[in-house]
């Protein structure tokens, strides 16, 4: 041991830099545990040790140069958990899961660093904050979902999707974008791809954010019976 580190030693520090990761633990622990329960991708000792590793660091740049330094720290802390909280977001398909877990270290995160600054009573706050978002507002969440869905005041995207033969693709799209217009339906989009050797599929994504679906019914029923057409549909998709 260097006598750097003889000096450098202060048992009143050290006490103080026990608390707050003891106080760093003890809440990310908490924080883990109800992710943990519900079996989320980032669980109890994951936001055990970002609530850890957020005070340590906060801690050391306290105690090399004072509170200009923890606020430092604290910035390169959240930029770092954003990388980290990354990692735990997925997508399949048109759904993403994993933001809340992510946004859940984010909270560790911080009461971690309030924690390091030596803001206690802060750092509880966050944390309990934290998981009554996780806990509390869940009821409120699933009573929402519960709620039919109005199609006329959702913020949505409705795509038409047509399966048809290469040769009559032509006539076929020019159908569909002759129907939409009738009904005043703009199109934002329109893609084409191969479906097999023999079949093309036409996606057409509308520019509006609500549509009437009895008039897409229609559309795409009379679409169905041209020549040279196998499939026809449409679909509605929330906003991410």
């Amino acid at each position: 041991m260097s006598v750097a580190a003889l000096t450098n030693f202060d048992v009143a520090q050290f006490a103080n830099t026990l608390v707050s990761l003891t106080t760093a633990f003890v809440l990310g622990t908490a924080i883990g545990a109800e992710r943990q329960w519900r079996q989320r991708t980032a669980g109890l000792r994951t936001a055990a040790l970002v609530a850890v590793g957020a005070a340590a660091f906060v801690d050391i740049g306290m105690r090399l140069n004072g509170t200009a330094a923890a606020v430092h720290v604290l910035a390169y802390v959240v930029s770092g958990v954003g990388f980290l909280g990354a990692g735990v977001i997925m997508k399949e398909g048109l759904n993403i899961r994993g933001l809340n877990t992510a946004a859940t270290l984010w909270g560790s995160a911080a009461a971690g660093g309030a924690a390091g600054a030596d803001l206690i009573g802060e750092a509880v706050v966050i944390a309990v904050f934290v998981l009554m978002a996780n806990t509390a507002l869940r009821p409120l969440v699933d009573r929402i979902n519960r709620q039919p869905l109005d199609e006329a005041t959702t913020e949505a995207t409705y795509e038409l999707r047509i399966t048809v033969s290469p040769e009559e693709m032509p006539v076929v799209r020019g159908a569909l974008l002759d129907r939409l217009d009738a009904k005043s339906y703009a199109v934002r989009g329109t893609a084409v791809a191969e479906q097999t050797e023999d079949s093309l599929e036409l996606a057409v994504t509308l520019a509006g954010s609500s549509a009437r679906p009895g008039e897409l019914d229609e559309i795409v029923d009379a679409i169905g019976t041209l020549p040279g057409v196998d499939h026809a549909s449409w679909a509605m998709r929330t906003a991410d």
